[in-house]
């Protein structure tokens, strides 16, 4: 998907925030239809009936007539595709969408000539209800284009993104395979030896942050010098995304044209980033603690990275377990957590091998090992090596 600043007009800005709030309301709509909806009752409406009554409701509502009835039929398709994943299990149940939060529409039929180039660092696509709008030509866009969808993120900058399915990268035949351990200190550490880290905040732009935030709790409620600070930590974290968001295409690009098998943890980050509250009568332990880990994950960009992986090396991205890879020795195959030194150091208690622990997690993450026990099974160790005695043991014999 292609991705576009757009530039428009005051008064085309007005005009897309009321797209944005059609659309919203229709999806709002058809949520509120499938709330109450369990098991046994009658099934809910589909996209044919709600369409239906959404030409009726339309007759009823002049405001609402006013609107482009092609993204308002979108916003029911996009429903009932959020509703087939919900049912496949591989997405949650469709929810409310907000007004401060989710600004945006769908607009399918794109013809060729709705999209045009003014210049160099400008071009423009056509918006219903709208007219021509601008947007900044930072790449030529895909030729088989069917939809396009606008949205306005938090910082108040507009975008357009054409939907297209880029081609895959192909392998490069060389027969390399790659590991990548993904960590908070250390974004992603690859078999190879490289240590990379995703891009955050600069020490200014932090300071910053913290000094609008604590201008934000002491700003009353509904007043501009709230929305404004809002507005400026909005900005903020907009950047910041942007360079993780850069930082993950540039990198899974690379993996993908070097080498032919990639393997990563197979982790399961929602779970990973489950706040620690607990509930009333089994509150949690070292809640503030657990979420800034929290926070420390989301930032690193870890589902982002495999999720562009599998979309530009397809077939090429393997998950291995993650149980143990980093207590594993990647020359001998011993497994002791004493060998974990520290975040940073690995040094085998058997063989006495010392590397970067992320890197040894990575090697092991690389060779595809499965680690079904926690010590001394033969199905821990290397096929090629005899098995080794762990550190228990070694005192018994002594």
């Amino acid at each position: 998907m292609s991705r576009f600043r757009l530039l428009p007009t005051a008064e085309q800005e007005a005009r897309l925030l009321e797209h944005c709030a059609h659309a919203r309301f229709i999806w709002n709509l058809a949520v509120e239809q499938h709330a109450h909806w369990r098991p046994g009752r009658p099934s809910a409406p589909g996209y044919v009936e709600q369409a239906r009554q959404l030409t009726e409701i339309r007759a009823e509502h002049a405001w609402l007539r006013e609107g482009s009835v092609t993204v308002q039929q979108q916003a029911l398709r996009d429903f009932a595709k959020a509703v087939t994943n919900f049912f496949s299990g591989t997405h949650g149940r469709p929810t409310w969408r907000k007004a401060a939060v989710h600004q945006g529409f769908r607009q399918v039929a794109v013809r060729p000539e709705h999209i045009q180039r003014l210049n160099r660092h400008n071009g423009r696509v056509w918006v219903p209800k709208v007219g021509w709008v601008r947007f900044r030509w930072s790449r030529p866009p895909k030729d088989d284009i069917k939809s396009y969808r606008v949205t306005r993120d938090r910082a108040g900058r507009w975008h357009v993104a054409f939907a297209a399915i880029p081609d895959p990268i192909p392998a490069p035949g060389t027969g390399r395979t790659a590991g990548i351990d993904r960590g908070v200190a250390v974004s992603a550490a690859l078999s190879t030896g490289e240590l990379l880290s995703c891009p955050r905040l600069s020490d200014n732009e932090r300071k910053r942050l913290l000094r609008l935030e604590r201008r934000l709790a002491r700003a009353c409620r509904g007043s501009n010098r709230r929305m404004t600070t809002k507005r400026a930590i909005a900005r903020l974290k907009a950047k910041e995304s942007a360079r993780r968001r850069d930082w993950t295409e540039k990198l899974s690009t690379d993996l993908a044209r070097r080498f032919d098998t990639i393997r990563v943890e197979d982790l399961r980050i929602k779970n990973m980033t489950r706040s620690a509250k607990g509930t009333v009568k089994a509150p949690g332990r070292r809640v503030r603690q657990k979420a800034g880990l929290n926070r420390g994950i989301l930032a690193q960009g870890w589902g982002v990275l495999v999720s562009r992986l599998e979309h530009k090396a397809p077939g090429r991205v393997e998950k291995v377990r993650a149980a143990y890879t980093s207590q594993q020795c990647s020359v001998c195959g011993q497994i002791a957590p004493e060998s974990r030194k520290s975040q940073a150091v690995f040094q085998c208690v058997a063989c006495n091998h010392r590397c970067n622990a992320d890197v040894n997690a990575a090697k092991n993450i690389a060779a595809g090992r499965a680690v079904t026990a926690r010590r001394g099974r033969a199905s821990a160790q290397p096929a090629n090596r005899e098995p080794q005695l762990t550190t228990s043991a070694v005192r018994r014999k002594s």
